[in-house]
């Protein structure tokens, strides 16, 4: 029941068929792919059963259905129910593509005009919200193989590029091309000179490039290599130092 939404990015998670798969087709490759995604999935029987983003998704689809047809304060209805089983909000005119996977899920919020594409990871906390009061299209796309990690809020009509990862608590405000990975507040864009292939979610969390931080290393280092060719020595002493391990020390 979920509208296709248009990628470069072919169907993902092991050899799933082209092509409409039909209800509970659609539930069967959602419940495999939650499998190979969350290493603490015990079996499908156990993803099938407790996993409320799952659930969540399943009755989203049943309720943008409704919504489809003109049944929207029945498919809002609905939605409220789904909300107070799952603590996820998806509204009923959000469009969510194929194999859409939201981990955990608590506080998740998905906005009326937000388009996720297939095989998207979602964590817990995330906002794909609007910014204007147009009824117009005003929450994020997120194209097809985008992971998006916990707390992070994707804010207006922007763009998320497919292969694209977004760091834990960043807040995005502005399109992200391809193949990118997202830090920061607001959201530092740093894209990928090896491009992702296939459909494996990107979930190396802990590889965050922190642009600011290696940018300012590089700059003290050149710094320092020239005062020493010029053969001067500066006599201001910063109380905040960057080490070799990108720690920052704090002298009193």
């Amino acid at each position: 029941m979920a509208e296709k939404t248009t990628s470069s990015c072919t169907p993902g998670c092991g050899s799933e068929p082209v092509g409409n798969p039909g209800f509970f087709g659609t539930i069967a490759e959602d419940v495999r792919c939650a499998v190979q995604r969350d290493p603490a999935a015990t079996s499908k029987f156990s993803v099938f059963t407790t996993y409320s983003g799952l659930h969540a998704v399943w009755a989203h689809h049943f309720e943008h259905w409704l919504w489809k047809r003109g049944l929207k304060g029945l498919a809002r209805f609905f939605a409220q129910i789904t909300r107070f089983f799952t603590s996820i909000e998806i509204h009923p005119g959000a469009v969510l593509g194929r194999r859409v996977f939201i981990d955990h899920g608590m506080g998740v919020v998905i906005g009326e005009t937000a388009i996720v594409g297939d095989d998207v990871t979602i964590y817990h906390g995330v906002t794909l919200g609007g910014t204007s009061l147009e009824k117009v299209k005003r929450h994020p796309t997120l194209e097809s193989c985008v992971v998006v990690g916990a707390g992070a809020k994707i804010l207006g009509d922007i763009v998320i590029g497919e292969h694209s990862r977004i760091g834990a608590n960043t807040v995005v405000v502005k399109d992200v091309p391809p193949q990118s990975v997202v830090v920061g507040v607001p959201g530092q864009v740093v894209r990928r000179k090896q491009e992702r292939v296939g459909h494996a979610a990107d979930l190396d969390h802990t590889s965050l490039p922190d642009a600011v931080g290696s940018n300012l290393k590089d700059i003290m280092a050149r710094l320092e290599a020239i005062e020493e060719k010029l053969e001067m020595h500066s006599h201001h002493i910063s109380m905040l130092t960057l080490d070799e391990d990108d720690f920052w020390e704090f002298d009193e």
